[in-house]
C-alpha cells in the first residue's frame, strides 16, 4: 500500500489533469466553505466572480511557467538521486525520513525564504506587493502572483531541491500540500478561534496570513510561512492581529480602485517604486 502511495506522487508530475482537478477541486471546497461561513465581509469592485476572474488570470500565466520549470525540477531531482546530492543522501535517510526532510527544507526554501527576501529586495518586492495589492483576501488571492515572483519562487524551489535531494515523490508531496494549504490559508474563513490558534502552532492557519496581508507595517513583515508556521515562530517573523483590525490592501503602491485592473498589475512592476 505505502508503495503504491510513493508510486502516485512519484509519476504525478506526469498527469497534468490530475493536478488540475486538485487544484480546481481544493477551490471550489474553499469557495463553498468561505461563503457559508466567511471572517470578513468582502467590498468587491463588483461581485465575487469578477474578482475571481482576474485572480485567475495571473494562475493561468503561472501555470504556463510552470509547466517549463516543472521540467528542471525533474531534471535536477533526478540529478541528485543519480549523484546522492543533498540531505536525504548524505543522511541515508529512509523513505519515511526523506519525505520529512524534503518536506522541511522544500517549506523553508520555497515557502519562508523566498517570501522574506522578496520582502526585503525592493525590487522583487514591486512583483510580490501585485499579490498583496488585493483588497478582498480570499481562496482566490493564493492564486494572484505576477509572472517574475512565479519565476523568482521556482529558483528558490530548486535551491529547496539541491540542499535536500528530494527525489520526486517527496517533490508532489510536499507541492499537493503546497497547493491545499495555500486555499486553505487564503480562503475567508472563520474558524473558532481555539482551533484557528491551535493549527497556528504547527501549520499556517486562516487567521495567521490574514495578519500578514494586513495593509500596515510590521504586520505586513511577519507570518511569511507557506505551510508550516515553525519558521516564523523559531526566526522571530511571528504576529498576532485579531481579525477585526485587519485591513486589506496596499494602497502606497496600488490606487484601492485600481485592484482588480490586471493590466496595471502587470507592468506597474516594472516601473521604479518611491
Amino acid at each position: 500500500m505505502f508503495e503504491k502511495i510513493i508510486h502516485h506522487f512519484q509519476t504525478l508530475e506526469h498527469r497534468p489533469l490530475e493536478r488540475m482537478a486538485l487544484l480546481v477541486g481544493g477551490l471550489l471546497v474553499f469557495w463553498i466553505i468561505e461563503g457559508s461561513l466567511p471572517l470578513l465581509q468582502m467590498q468587491y469592485k463588483k461581485n465575487k466572480l469578477r474578482h475571481a476572474s482576474v485572480n485567475f488570470s495571473f494562475t493561468i500565466i503561472h501555470l504556463v511557467i510552470h509547466t517549463f520549470l516543472a521540467i528542471l525540477i525533474i531534471k535536477l531531482s533526478d540529478w541528485c538521486r543519480l549523484n546522492d546530492f543533498g540531505l536525504v543522501y548524505w543522511l541515508h535517510a529512509d523513505v519515511i525520513a526523506t519525505i520529512f526532510i524534503s518536506f522541511l527544507v522544500l517549506d523553508f526554501f520555497g515557502g519562508w525564504l523566498v517570501h522574506i527576501t522578496e520582502h526585503k529586495v525592493a525590487f522583487l518586492w514591486r512583483f510580490h506587493v501585485v499579490h498583496h495589492a488585493d483588497n478582498n483576501v480570499d481562496v482566490t488571492t493564493g492564486l494572484r502572483h505576477h509572472p517574475i515572483e512565479s519565476v523568482v519562487r521556482g529558483i528558490f524551489f530548486f535551491m529547496g531541491i539541491a540542499v535536500s535531494g528530494a527525489p520526486m515523490y517527496a517533490v508532489m508531496i510536499f507541492q499537493t500540500a503546497l497547493v491545499l494549504f495555500t486555499a486553505f490559508e487564503h480562503a475567508n474563513i472563520s474558524l473558532p478561534k481555539k482551533v484557528d490558534a491551535a493549527i497556528s502552532w504547527l501549520f499556517i492557519s486562516p487567521n495567521m496570513h490574514k495578519v500578514h496581508h494586513h495593509w500596515k507595517q510590521p504586520y505586513t513583515d511577519s507570518n511569511y510561512g507557506a505551510i508550516l508556521s515553525i519558521w516564523d515562530r523559531l526566526l522571530g517573523t511571528f504576529m498576532h492581529l485579531d481579525h477585526k483590525k485587519i485591513r486589506y490592501g496596499l494602497d502606497r503602491y496600488y490606487p484601492n480602485e485600481k485592484d482588480e485592473d490586471f493590466m496595471l498589475l502587470m507592468k506597474k512592476p516594472f516601473e521604479k517604486m518611491e
